[in-house]
């Protein structure tokens, strides 16, 4: 580093007295040129101005003359000579300061000491110190005028009693209790409850936390987790409905064979028969759902008494005496003994509790069965909850009854010989020894198959039934109830899914038919599943899988109603209010636990399958928004997160660009948009921005109707940015407001980004001195400042507004540029202006291609703590750019180039940035060439806005300045003459060297506020960039952004 001392200065002298500094790995000990030789130490330290701007005391900001330096000998007897000032390259005295390591040392580094460069207020002050709609909020068809409403009886209760009680309540529950006692019988059973009642409470907050509409569980989840969960939970859930009509209908058919057989009136073997007679039921059946929902319903009232009466004749026949017959098969009516004797578990063949919950479980599924027709209920709200929670209790009690009823009745072993009886009081062995107090010994079953009893007779239910037939009639309602209520309910949620248009190659099934909005083609879909599977014949291995289907849907009910909780959303205040957000966590988690007791291969493959979907639906994007939890546990995770952030103290190490970028409207300038995005991408903040001008009355209804659609906008061109504005009564105000309140913590921009204003000539004085008033008071908020110069323009707002034609209000700019000259066309400009406008519009995409091979030309003049070199080594980063190559220009002292490259080789080695070449230009500080008319085009672009107050006398020239105070005076030509040399001369030298370059980046120049007027530092920037390939003017906020450190 080095800090000029003013020859001869006394003050100065003492200012610095006791200033040091290091460089390497040794002190420089820098000594003023004059008398005394007085060896000075230098250290940085750094005071506050009376505007709080931080200021580096070992700098005179008033100082005029040139630094003098010496040579510095190293404490590693190293001797080299000291880096003279910036003055001898680039012509005059500075105190911006060129790239130096010195200035990125930690502090108490031990191989430097670290070096304070001039703060961006010395050198900038003055010296004085539309979003698709939803379908929750679309209007009702007409079609559902008049359409069949069910209450909570009909609709839910009977639906979900029919569908839990299944063939299970006849022909297995017998068998459960033999196995497992009925001490653990009961377990299983409660267990099992415990499982769909903390569903039934889930799914009754859910539904009752706003209005439910047609889609069941899918309805549900969708609206509560989201598009991801609930796409890929409905569709799971519409097939397993499907597949269930067909494993409902074999068992219907398979009891209907098994007669056949009892009658020898096969018509062609057992596996054909279960085919034929499961293809004709399960027309039958749809014939019925087609035929529509009242129907339906009547069908269903019909099976449930049939039903009901099958289970009363259950417990008659269990109060009636025993027969002899019943009591060589096990039944000898209601004895304590029994009843205490199947008190204890008895697994057999390999059979576990787990193995028999499996079994059961599926009985106490069809809890689902009322809310799958949730849009064919009169008030879901009310219906869904009243009526699942009470068939869940009625059930379960049923279940515990009839159960109960046959382990205190009949022995888990018998013969079925009338032969095997004995006296009573006969003392027999073994597990069938209770048996011989009641006058029969079934002592043989220990050494033999027996076809009797609760563990062999999967008929225990017909022979203690006081009339048989009826428990076959009993079993047909259970089965065809079962089928019926998952042959509507299958075409129900898949239609809710379609609609939605989750899986756009669905849609076709979301028609519905006639008042109900019946899904017929859904019913032909789900009829033509179930006869594929119908004519498989055996659903063993399937019927697992489908299980498992439910248990996902149950889980992913009770995780909402935990989800949306947590999130605490303002949103989330359901009526129902006896639920628990831990006790919904716990019945999700049991649900996966008793997927995987009752099948770890199908709950793998559920997850797998589920998991798929879930990508696929996230990879796609649907256009919709329900609101969802996830949603709002994002937004709190972020705010959580933001406010952690803000714990924090801000490291080098993890400083990433973020950037306020003035776009205007998101569309209207897509280079800067472009390359801003390509900074930021997915790991940092940017900010399109636009201000509008005027009284708010005027601009906030404009501004208000763009928010979304220009978001939207952003989100559609997979732009990772936000769109913020503010209406204001002058541009420089808006911005300013802008810088200060944007970003939220530590999320907040650090750069601005903003276009160079190309018609700065012909805009006014207003709109210039707006305009360089935004970039001082972006130095003033201690932002980085990012300017983009194409010689072509960025604004296209002119040539796109009268063709916004997409759905949002905008206008596809790829439509555009494939269809230029027949826009220009058609807008009717004059043809060299419509030549213009066609070399606009085709610049504009010039970043959203992937750039040809080139490289990006570093001029890295000044430092300003590594911004200008940061911004181009992370666009080379990108995919789009990584064909380019970086090269770096430094200015250098003449006749140290050399030492200059190896200076800055080494540096760029430390930051681990590469680059293909390092270019020391030691003719910057030289005056302008006559070969490029610099000098000649500075003058006319500056001769309007100049007073000319020289020629005038003293009176007259002041009179002028008050009267045009904004105009270039003489004098400050003559004081910033070496300043005004420099930009042409670095243009020059940029044209020598960098006109091939994809793109430029250059150390942008600072003018002191109230010492440069606005149009001579516009003169600057434009003499400085033009005539040269796109161009950025980088400026940090001279805060280290780069670090060697690990």
């Amino acid at each position: 580093m080095y800090l000029p001392l003013s020859e001869g200065n006394p003050a100065q002298m003492n200012l610095c007295d006791s200033c040091k500094m290091t460089a390497g790995v040794g002190s420089i000990f820098l000594t003023p040129m004059n008398s005394n030789h007085r060896t000075t130490s230098l250290k940085m330290e750094r005071f506050k101005s009376n505007r709080g701007a931080h200021i580096n005391s070992c700098y005179d900001a008033t100082l005029d003359e040139p630094p003098v330096y010496e040579e510095t000998n190293f404490s590693n007897e190293e001797h080299r000579t000291v880096r003279p000032s910036v003055m001898s390259a680039f012509g005059h005295d500075t105190l911006d300061r060129v790239p130096n390591i010195d200035f990125y040392r930690n502090a108490g580094s031990l191989s430097g000491q670290r070096v304070v460069r001039p703060s961006l207020q010395e050198l900038h002050d003055k010296s004085d110190g539309t979003p698709s709609d939803d379908l929750e909020s679309a209007e009702p068809l007409d079609s559902s005028k008049g359409a069949v409403r069910f209450g909570w009886i009909r609709g839910v209760l009977v639906r979900c009693m029919l569908n839990i009680w299944g063939v299970m309540l006849f022909i297995r529950l017998s068998w459960v209790f033999g196995q497992a006692g009925w001490g653990l019988g009961i377990v299983v059973i409660l267990l099992s409850c415990v499982v769909t009642t903390i569903t039934g409470l889930s799914m009754s907050a859910i539904c009752t936390n706003g209005v439910v509409r047609g889609g069941g569980a899918y309805y549900l989840i969708s609206r509560s987790l989201g598009p991801e969960f609930g796409g890929s939970i409905g569709l799971i859930f519409a097939f397993a409905n499907a597949v269930a009509v067909a494993m409902y209908v074999v068992g219907f058919a398979e009891t209907v064979v098994d007669l056949l057989i009892e009658h020898n009136a096969l018509m062609i073997d057992p596996i054909n028969d279960i085919r034929i007679v499961g293809c004709i039921t399960v027309v039958l059946l749809l014939g019925i759902s087609v035929a529509g929902m009242e129907w339906e319903a009547k069908a269903q009232i019909l099976l449930l008494v049939i039903l009901l009466v099958a289970i009363v004749n259950v417990f008659v026949g269990t109060a009636i005496p025993a027969t002899e017959d019943k009591k060589s098969k096990g039944f000898f009516s209601y004895q304590s003994k029994i009843f205490l004797e199947n008190f204890t578990p008895d697994f057999r063949n390999g059979e576990t509790f787990f193995s028999v919950f499996a079994i059961f479980f599926p009985a106490a599924t069809g809890i689902l069965a009322g809310a799958n027709i949730s849009g064919d209920l009169r008030d879901p709200q009310a219906a869904i909850p009243k009526g699942t929670l009470l068939a869940i209790l009625i059930t379960g009690v049923t279940y515990l009854g009839v159960a109960l009823c046959v382990a205190a009745t009949v022995v888990r072993d018998a013969t079925g010989n009338r032969n095997n009886s004995v006296p009573l009081g006969t003392v027999c062995n073994g597990s069938s020894a209770i048996a011989c107090d009641f006058g029969y010994d079934f002592s043989s079953c220990e050494v033999e198959s027996c076809k009797f009893g609760l563990m062999n007779n999967f008929q225990v239910m017909t022979m203690v039934s006081g009339f048989g037939p009826l428990i076959i009639a009993g079993t047909f309602s259970a089965t065809l109830s079962s089928a019926l209520a998952s042959l509507v309910s299958a075409p129900k949620v898949f239609q809710a899914l379609c609609k939605d248009n989750i899986y756009k190659a669905l849609y076709f099934f979301a028609k519905g038919h006639g008042k109900n909005n019946e899904p017929i083609r859904g019913y032909v879909l789900t009829f033509i599943i179930s006869v594929a599977f119908i004519l498989i014949g055996n659903l063993n291995t399937i019927a697992p899988i489908i299980s498992n289907f439910f248990l996902a849907s149950y889980a992913l009910i009770n995780f909402s109603c935990f989800h949306a909780s947590y999130a605490r959303s303002p949103g989330w205040r359901p009526a129902y209010k006896y639920y628990n957000m831990w006790l919904s966590l716990f019945g999700a988690l049991l649900c996966c636990v008793v997927m995987f007791v009752i099948n770890w291969w199908a709950a793998l493959l559920t997850y797998g399958i589920e998991i798929l979907l879930y990508i696929y639906v996230t990879v796609k994007k649907p256009d919709v928004n329900w609101g969802s939890s996830t949603q709002a546990v994002t937004f709190v995770s972020s705010v959580s997160n933001a406010l952690s952030l803000s714990g924090v103290e801000d490291h080098v190490k993890n400083f990433r660009p973020q950037i306020l970028v003035l776009t205007g409207s998101a569309q209207n300038r897509p280079p800067l948009l472009d390359l801003a995005h390509s900074f930021t991408k997915n790991y940092g903040l940017c900010i399109t921005c636009e201000v509008f001008v005027g009284p708010k009355s005027e601009v906030l209804p404009e501004m208000n109707a763009g928010m979304e659609s220009n978001q939207l906008w952003l989100v559609k061109r997979k732009r990772k940015a936000f769109y913020a504005a503010v209406a204001c009564e002058n541009f420089r105000e808006g911005t300013e407001s802008l810088l200060q309140a944007s970003g939220l913590g530590r999320m907040k921009p650090n750069t601005l980004m903003i276009g160079f204003k190309k018609n700065w000539q012909i805009a006014g004085k207003d709109e210039v001195q707006s305009y360089v008033g935004i970039l001082h008071d972006a130095f003033d908020f201690e932002y980085g400042t990012v300017m983009l110069r194409m010689d072509e323009g960025l604004d296209v707002s002119h040539i796109i507004k009268p063709f916004s034609v997409d759905g949002d209000g905008s206008l596809s700019v790829h439509l555009i540029l494939s269809h230029t000259t027949e826009l220009l066309i058609l807008n009717s400009v004059p043809p060299q202006i419509a030549k213009m406008n066609e070399k606009l519009m085709e610049s504009s995409g010039l970043f959203k291609k992937k750039q040809p091979k080139g490289t990006i030309d570093v001029w890295w003049l000044f430092d300003d703590g590594g911004l200008t070199l940061l911004l181009p080594y992370i666009l080379t980063t990108r995919k789009k750019w990584k064909d380019c190559k970086l090269r770096i220009f430094i200015a250098g002292e003449p006749g140290r180039s050399e030492a200059d490259r190896e200076e800055m080789k080494s540096l760029l080695h430390k930051f681990r940035i590469k680059c293909s070449d390092i270019n020391v230009i030691d003719e910057i500080h030289i005056k302008p060439s006559l070969y490029f008319n610099s000098t000649r085009t500075f003058k006319e672009m500056i001769d309007p806005f100049r007073l000319h107050e020289g020629s005038k006398d003293t009176a007259h020239a002041e009179a002028m300045k008050k009267e045009h105070p904004w105009k270039i005076t003489d004098q400050e030509l003559s004081n910033f003459e070496e300043k005004t040399n420099l930009q042409m001369r670095l243009n020059e030298v940029l044209q020598e060297n960098s006109k091939s370059a994809n793109l430029i980046i250059v150390s942008m120049p600072i003018a002191r506020k109230g010492s440069v007027s606005d149009y001579l530092y516009m003169a600057w920037l434009d003499a400085l960039t033009r005539n040269l390939p796109p161009t950025l003017l980088i400026r940090g906020n001279h805060k280290s952004v780069l670090t060697f450190y690990s």
